[in-house]
């Protein structure tokens, strides 16, 4: 079984982390609804929901079991740092169930960078 997973960060193909996720299946581009905020981790972003939103662009990846267990860690989720949710999308994934990962911490002064990582 695989889950479609939206990445707007460095697992994007191209950046820093994508090894984790390199033997998936890239699927597409896309972007999300105008309902989330993206910003500067340190090196990585974060992406949150927000009432003020703008989309937020990135890529799609068809994810196993094990590639999902491997993004958890990676996210850390049991540490709260991030949770996998589902992710509202625009185009042709707006009917389609994709998850996604959004930043669960503070962030006052963190700077917002956009739609786009």
């Amino acid at each position: 079984m695989s889950t479609l997973v939206f990445v707007y960060g460095t697992l994007k193909r191209g950046r820093e982390n994508h090894g984790w996720i390199e033997k998936q299946r890239f699927v597409s581009e896309a972007r999300t609804k105008p309902l989330y905020r993206m910003f500067d981790l340190g090196g990585y972003p974060g992406m949150v929901r927000v009432e003020n939103g703008i989309s937020i662009e990135g890529e799609v990846w068809e994810v196993d079991e094990a590639g999902l267990v491997r993004l958890d860690v990676l996210e850390d989720i049991e540490g709260g740092e991030y949770e996998r949710v589902l992710i509202e999308l625009d185009g042709a994934f707006s009917s389609r169930r994709v998850e996604g990962y959004l930043y669960l911490r503070n962030v006052q002064g963190r700077r917002d960078v956009g739609g786009s990582w």
